[in-house]
């Protein structure tokens, strides 16, 4: 029944987020990952009491919000060197405050014994969550933007399709029992391929799957593959295996977190597959991984 309702929310879920990635406006876009972020965060922030903490709810969503919606403000509309340019300037200042912020907020807690603590979790939500989120709404707006997203997205379910599958019929060596049992180094094994297989993928025929979207009209001609040199076969696999071993350190980092609180799951919004937290984990190291490939290739 677990497996079957696994399976259920994927084939609902994996369409509405393609359309997402493909066809919504940038704006759309950056309004659904706020609140995929938000409900994220409010996930994480209730895993915290498992650890003694009394968060900051109210203060942390409000900042998130704030800074999501100042970077929609203001990127709308600019080329990608500006949008990347002010998304690092947005993004380096906001991660700085926000500990100086929090700290000063705990300053009116009765109990400055939890004051501590309920700021570093914040600080930690907005560079854990929010941030990658932002980079992944901004690798959208890249050269080539969609299909570099898509190729990200399909790159983690495929490589989580095929550690699930393979770890549970053949895993014989858990890879860390301490953080999360299930997990086997054939699992990941398999998962790496999946992602290499993915990358050998977008090398030989990101021309011919663009054409077929731009095709369908899902998405316009700046943002299919079309915008770039066919790079060498080498670096597309090189990137896959990084962006593959970053999302299964993601996995494993919030297992770590689950783990210390003493949950299974980070909630019970996506019938399973647990929390949005349990679902997006992968993607929380690997978008800044390839937003900053991206990125360092606009700005050269």
């Amino acid at each position: 029944m677990h497996l079957l309702k696994r399976i259920l929310t994927a084939v609902v879920l994996i369409p509405i987020v393609l359309l997402l990635v493909l066809r919504v406006h940038i704006i759309a876009l950056e309004l659904v990952a706020a609140v995929v972020a938000l409900l994220s965060v409010h996930e994480l922030l209730k895993l915290s009491e498992g650890y003694g903490i009394k968060p900051f709810r109210w203060p942390t969503f409000v900042f998130i919000a704030a800074v999501f919606a100042f970077l929609a403000v203001n990127s709308a509309g600019q080329t990608p060197l500006l949008s990347t340019a002010n998304l690092i300037a947005v993004s380096a200042f906001s991660a700085c405050v926000a500990t100086f912020l929090f700290l000063t907020i705990g300053m009116l807690r009765a109990d400055l014994g939890t004051s501590f603590q309920a700021a570093m979790v914040s600080a930690f939500s907005f560079a854990y969550v929010a941030l990658p989120f932002i980079f992944l709404v901004q690798l959208r707006q890249q050269p080539s933007g969609a299909i570099w997203v898509v190729y990200l997205l399909v790159l983690v379910w495929a490589g989580d399709i095929f550690a699930y599958f393979v770890g549970k019929s053949m895993g014989r060596h858990l890879m860390s029992p301490r953080v999360s049992p299930k997990k086997t180094w054939e699992g990941a094994i398999a998962s790496l391929l999946a992602g290499l297989g993915v990358g050998f993928l977008l090398h030989q025929y990101g021309l011919q799957i663009s054409s077929a979207l731009l095709n369908a009209h899902l998405i316009e001609q700046k943002d299919g593959f079309f915008a770039l040199q066919k790079p060498p076969l080498s670096p597309i696999l090189v990137l896959s295996a990084v962006l593959n071993v970053a999302a299964q350190l993601g996995d494993l980092v919030e297992s770590l977190i689950k783990r210390g609180a003493h949950v299974k799951d980070s909630g019970t919004i996506l019938p399973g597959h647990g929390g949005m937290l349990d679902r997006i984990d992968a993607l929380l190291f690997a978008a800044p991984i390839l937003w900053f490939y991206t990125a360092w290739r606009v700005l050269q």
